[in-house]
């Protein structure tokens, strides 16, 4: 703890010359630095809040150890002993309290998300499980208030999905729905079988963080730009102008297609949104891979090739491989109450980083 308490000491330290740089009249009239400043500020402001209760409460742990070493008087003795029991219990809560704060933050939790899921090995049933968990997402965000809106979609004949794109907006999107980056399975007797016997399937969830200019810039020189007449389902709804577009990031190879807005200035806006945020998942997977060769994630690399969870339909019952949760609510599960799941995964990913942090502040 001695080392998480050196630690401690230099946030205060910062947060002071943070609180003297808001008061600073050159501060305060550089906008973008003010913004800065206070955004610090801000994400430390709680931890050091802590941190003071805690050297409080310290502070009179001593003071009771002393009225019991120092004292002949029985009635107080016995005041100082139950303060002490308290300002103990007090203490360990604090203890634990700070340590989760001080837990490496995700710099991507308040961001929102695009989220895409694809159909991928089983066909026609493959389509469908991706519609179904679009569905689950869609109720999973409305019972969080959050703005679910589809930004590209190629659909199957069978009314399921090849892949969908999503943006997520809202409240610390991403610090819930980054879980739920993989591969997920699904086992139940497709209504396509006559026969009834049980089928599996799979989908991949991609979850990416949403970026704009100041986050990450791509180079224009970098992206190759063609334009072309979109089409509706079955070539209805020709359009007679160029307003479909495709985006090449040339150095990656990804390429990002739209043609669902009006107009073509609304395509290049929303293209560029998208293929912005999956460069630089590109990249961010780059280093996530070389960082997981050292040390593996507490719940799973985030690879969407990796099964991370079944849904198992004959049996209602919901299995997330990482961590070995199975619940038999998979109506409820696929209806959008995700929490539980959610906050498990939570729960198991910060018990794995405070561990690690003891070890490193032991």
């Amino acid at each position: 703890m001695d080392k998480i308490i050196a630690q401690l000491e230099g946030v205060l330290q910062r947060y002071d010359e943070l609180e003297e740089m808001m008061a600073d009249p050159e501060v305060i009239n550089d906008t973008q630095r003010y913004l800065q400043v206070t955004k610090e500020e801000g994400s430390l402001r709680e931890v050091v809040q802590k941190y003071k209760h805690y050297k409080q409460v310290q502070h009179d742990i001593k003071e009771s150890e002393e009225v019991l070493s120092d004292s002949d008087d029985a009635e107080l003795e016995e005041l100082a002993k139950e303060d002490l029991a308290n300002l103990k219990a007090e203490k360990e809560q604090l203890d634990h309290e700070i340590l989760v704060l001080m837990l490496p933050r995700d710099p991507n939790d308040d961001k929102n998300i695009i989220m895409e899921i694809r159909g991928a090995a089983g066909g026609d049933e493959a389509s469908l499980f991706a519609a179904d968990l679009l569905s689950m997402y869609q109720k999973y965000a409305e019972r969080q208030g959050w703005t679910f809106e589809i930004i590209d979609e190629n659909r199957t004949d069978v009314g399921g999905f090849k892949e969908v794109a999503v943006m997520i907006t809202g409240t610390q999107v991403y610090s819930k729905l980054k879980y739920e980056n993989g591969a997920h399975r699904v086992q139940r007797v497709p209504v396509t079988e006559s026969a009834g016997r049980v089928h599996t399937s799979t989908a991949t969830v991609a979850v990416m963080p949403e970026y704009d200019d100041i986050d990450f810039k791509l180079d224009p020189k970098d992206i190759r730009v063609d334009v072309y007449r979109s089409s509706g389902a079955g070539g209805q709804h020709i359009n007679k102008t160029s307003s479909a577009v495709r985006m090449t990031h040339i150095p990656t190879g990804i390429v990002v297609a739209m043609q669902d807005q009006r107009s073509q200035q609304q395509n290049r806006e929303r293209a560029m949104q998208i293929l912005r945020t999956r460069v630089y998942d590109f990249y961010e997977t780059e280093n996530r891979s070389k960082y997981d060769e050292k040390r593996k994630s507490a719940v799973g690399t985030g690879d969407r090739s990796e099964r991370i969870r079944t849904y198992n339909y004959p049996q209602n019952r919901v299995t997330d491989h990482r961590i070995g949760l199975t619940l038999n609510k998979l109506d409820r599960i696929m209806n959008g109450d995700l929490g539980e799941i959610i906050d498990a995964l939570i729960v198991h990913d910060q018990t794995d980083k405070l561990e690690h942090l003891q070890d490193v502040g032991a």
